[in-house]
């Protein structure tokens, strides 16, 4: 075949080539192995140049390696939290250190969450605001539920480390600890309470007497024309057996006359307990000092009401 075939430009090119290759193995002199291992006899570590006979051979030895100046430098910047290429790095930091905390003291004894220091924890706005990062409000509440079970170790062995860290997760202030001064009779001997209802609001002062009811100026009949009206608004003194023992004045506004009825049960009931505050639990059993916060619900646009839709007509 032809490629097996090179031409006579390759033949002369090979030719050179060797003829090159042999004249220079006749001039170099090969030590022979007797030389070579004396050489290697003589040398050491620290040699700076050894001579080998009359052809002066210079060897230098690597110097020996300071391994003190070397700075071992990683190939690429590290940063300093384990979750700075997620979405919420700061957020992760918080969760990873309470879960290192709980899993710390895990052995600790607890106590019933009943039974558990109130405590005001930060509210989701709050809590993205300290941290400075939009929270999910389902990642908020798993960490809620890890400081809950932190709460929970017994008081008497509560670690430092866990107080100061359940310190950093509270309201500023203490919500808890701001309670209303509790509700007394003035020099008239008037208990005041104020109760709403719906868009109604009322106030009520009650002083012992007759069983005279004002409102708003007027007798119980004239304000209230229907008797399920009336007996809504004095049920607080019906049911504990009080209708003749105190009197009445009530101040109402806004609403309609049912709303307004139902706010001067709520505030009679409040005026109530200030004079006998052991009527709490037949009060609170009648519902007289139970808030009922319902209200309208608005009209939707679109809509008749506030849920109905208009009659569909086909033509």
């Amino acid at each position: 075949m032809a490629w097996q075939r090179p031409n006579c430009i390759v033949q002369a090119v090979q030719s050179v080539r060797t003829a090159q290759l042999q004249s220079l193995l006749r001039s170099t002199t090969i030590p022979s192995w007797s030389s070579l291992r004396q050489q290697r006899s003589g040398r050491s570590y620290a040699t700076e140049a050894v001579s080998a006979g009359d052809n002066a051979l210079a060897v230098r030895a690597a110097p020996e390696i300071d391994f003190s100046n070397l700075v071992s430098r990683p190939a690429r910047v590290i940063p300093a939290s384990p979750a700075y290429f997620s979405g919420s790095p700061k957020f992760i930091d918080h969760l990873l250190k309470l879960e290192h905390i709980c899993a710390k003291y895990a052995s600790l004894p607890t106590v019933a969450p009943s039974e558990a220091p109130r405590m005001a924890w930060f509210k989701l706005a709050q809590f993205r605001d300290f941290v400075g990062e939009p929270v999910p409000t389902k990642k908020y509440k798993s960490l809620i539920k890890i400081l809950q079970r932190l709460n929970r170790i017994e008081p008497a062995l509560l670690p430092l480390e866990v107080t100061q860290t359940l310190k950093t997760f509270l309201r500023p202030g203490n919500p808890y600890g701001n309670k209303p001064a509790p509700a007394t009779v003035d020099e008239q001997g008037r208990a005041r309470g104020k109760g709403k209802r719906k868009t109604s609001s009322a106030v009520v002062h009650l002083v012992e007497g007759e069983g005279e009811v004002m409102v708003n100026g007027k007798t119980l009949g004239e304000a209230f024309p229907r008797l399920h009206d009336r007996e809504s608004a004095t049920w607080a003194l019906r049911c504990t057996s009080r209708l003749d023992k105190y009197n009445v004045w009530a101040t109402v506004r806004g609403g309609g006359v049912t709303g307004q009825a139902e706010a001067v049960t709520l505030a009679l009931g409040r005026a109530l307990l200030v004079h006998e505050p052991a009527l709490k639990p037949i009060l609170r059993k009648a519902g007289v000092i139970t808030v009922d916060a319902r209200r309208v619900e608005r009209k939707k646009p679109g809509h008749v009401k506030a849920r109905k839709m208009p009659t569909w007509v086909k033509r």
